[in-house]
């Protein structure tokens, strides 16, 4: 029997919404994923912390977004104590050698990927697959990134197919751009993350409850 095979879609998911879902159930259909991972940042440096609602908060709102879908919401990297994204790949794969994983990004993602620490390391340490974003293409196409991963590119239908995944490996996915943005819905309801401030959620991946840590939340680079 194969590996169970997981795509890790990243980010603040402040707050997560329809389009968040609508990627990932697309990337899972199209690659063939059983499950897709949403690993909720505790912070993202390149982001402003202004603006950043609680990590219980967020992961409760991307739990009720998740619902009836095969999606996991997890805050796994407070856990793991890793800070930059390429660590936090390297320990999942170290925890759970019997998954196979693909790193799922927007195109936003991949036109700064060159800025992550260790980038290269990320992508020799799985398959990444590029989520078309409207306004990005052309800079995430032109990216010193793209110009190293170029040469990986995989088609979809291959890639599904093959037996064993390989990496680096690059897989470019198009489908009708969603015009949803969390940066819209904060700004149309700034008191969104009010509505999630009664019961800590419970990690759907650790099974623990996600409580406030005394001291704030620590910081996830990318």
């Amino acid at each position: 029997m194969r590996a169970r095979r997981i795509g890790l879609l990243g980010g603040s998911f402040n707050p997560a919404h329809g389009g968040h879902r609508r990627i990932s159930l697309f990337a899972a259909e199209t690659l063939g994923l059983d499950e897709v991972w949403w690993l909720v940042s505790p912070g993202n440096p390149l982001k402003p912390r202004a603006g950043m609602a609680p990590l219980a908060a967020r992961v409760k709102s991307a739990i009720r977004q998740a619902r009836r879908a095969p999606i996991r919401v997890t805050a796994i990297e407070r856990e793991l104590g890793t800070r930059y994204t390429v660590d936090t790949l390297r320990a999942l794969i170290r925890r759970y050698p019997d998954r196979e994983f693909v790193w799922l990004m927007g195109a936003d993602n991949l036109a700064q990927f060159h800025q992550w620490k260790d980038w290269r390391g990320i992508a020799r340490a799985m398959p990444i697959a590029v989520i078309a974003r409207p306004g990005y293409d052309g800079a995430a196409f032109a990216s010193p990134a793209m110009a190293w991963l170029r040469r990986h590119r995989v088609e979809a239908a291959e890639f599904r197919n093959r037996g064993d995944w390989s990496a680096p490996s690059l897989v470019t996915l198009r489908f009708d751009p969603d015009p949803r943005s969390a940066t819209a819905i904060r700004r149309a309801d700034p008191e969104w993350a009010g509505r999630y401030s009664q019961v800590p959620p419970r990690d759907q991946l650790t099974f623990r409850r996600i409580v406030p840590i005394s001291r704030g939340e620590r910081v996830q680079a990318p």
